[in-house]
């Protein structure tokens, strides 16, 4: 999977509406996530399940491939993509 992390659901929804038209995820990523993973386009690489937040996991795990949306957790708002 793949995140943008950002605090505020304005821009969240923003960006997942970027997305959806065709912008550059990557890209994105590195302009706006919170996230260490910025640096690599937002990519958290493989993970199992129980290494994740609940919320996080719910949507990567029941998201087909290439499925997008946003997420709500403790940390912020995450613009996700199912990258397999």
């Amino acid at each position: 999977a793949s995140h943008i992390l950002v605090r505020d659901e304005g821009l969240a929804r923003e960006l997942l509406n970027k997305v959806l038209e065709g912008e550059c995820f990557e890209e994105l990523a590195k302009q706006h996530s919170k996230c260490p993973s910025a640096r690599k386009g937002g990519d958290l690489g493989w993970f199992k399940r129980g290494r994740m937040i609940k919320e996080f996991e719910k949507f990567c795990f029941s998201s087909k491939k290439g499925g997008v949306g946003l997420v709500k957790t403790q940390f912020g708002w995450h613009v996700m993509r199912v990258l397999s």
